[in-house]
């Protein structure tokens, strides 16, 4: 089976359980190939983490020959306004990927937070945004913005809603683990399992999987 890619885990530098270099090797052994650490971040620890997890990438660059670590962050229930400026200072400081911790319908995310981080050029992915609303997966495709399918429980219980309205207007999804814990990481059939339990059918499932994650690639890169 082919190789996965998973952009957005958690380590022990924001709530997650494991160092950046454990996740790597277990996500490497379940037949991943490239994973974004993104860990949780507002404006009090955004350059101490970036930095952290960009030793950790570079020491995968330098021993491993076949899997790549990104160095990432989720702006984590911020006040929705200061989105544009915070994605734009994490990009400024080495992360590659940012995250927007979306509305999922199990936390008390701010009001707006889906709709000004799918207008905000600086976001990659809007993580587990829950009810979105259709204007804000058009202004997700428009700014080049992913979509997360996610893994994690609670935020799972929207994956339906989204894949739908993603469907509907052309927007890019991912499925994503937002792992936290060993049990957490994907594995190839784990992914697909997901992505079919979201209602995409086998040929979606794969572009999902598979091909969307090299457009964000590109876009990042």
């Amino acid at each position: 089976m082919e190789k996965i890619f998973d952009f957005h885990i958690h380590s022990i530098f924001s709530d997650g359980d494991l160092l950046p270099l454990e996740i790597v090797r277990r996500a490497y052994v379940l037949n991943n190939k490239t994973v974004a650490i993104t860990d949780h971040v507002d404006s009090s620890n955004i350059e101490e983490v970036v930095k952290a997890i960009i030793k950790a990438s570079d020491l995968v660059s330098k021993y491993y020959d076949d899997f790549t670590l990104i160095p990432g962050v989720e702006l984590t229930h911020i006040p929705p306004k200061s989105i544009p400026l915070l994605a734009k200072e994490a990009k400024r400081i080495g992360a590659k990927i940012v995250i927007v911790h979306g509305e999922t319908i199990v936390e008390p995310v701010a009001p707006n937070t889906n709709s000004i981080a799918c207008k905000c050029q600086d976001v990659d992915i809007l993580a587990h945004p829950g009810i979105i609303s259709e204007e804000d997966v058009i202004n997700a495709k428009e700014n080049n913005i992913f979509l997360e399918i996610s893994y994690r429980k609670g935020h799972c219980l929207t994956n339906g809603h989204i894949a739908k309205l993603a469907e509907k207007i052309g927007a890019k999804l991912l499925v994503n683990s937002d792992a936290h814990t060993i049990d957490d990481l994907l594995s190839p059939e784990i992914a697909i399992s997901i992505a079919k339990g979201a209602g995409l059918n086998e040929e979606k499932a794969y572009e999902v999987i598979y091909n969307n994650p090299i457009q964000l690639l590109k876009k990042i890169t």
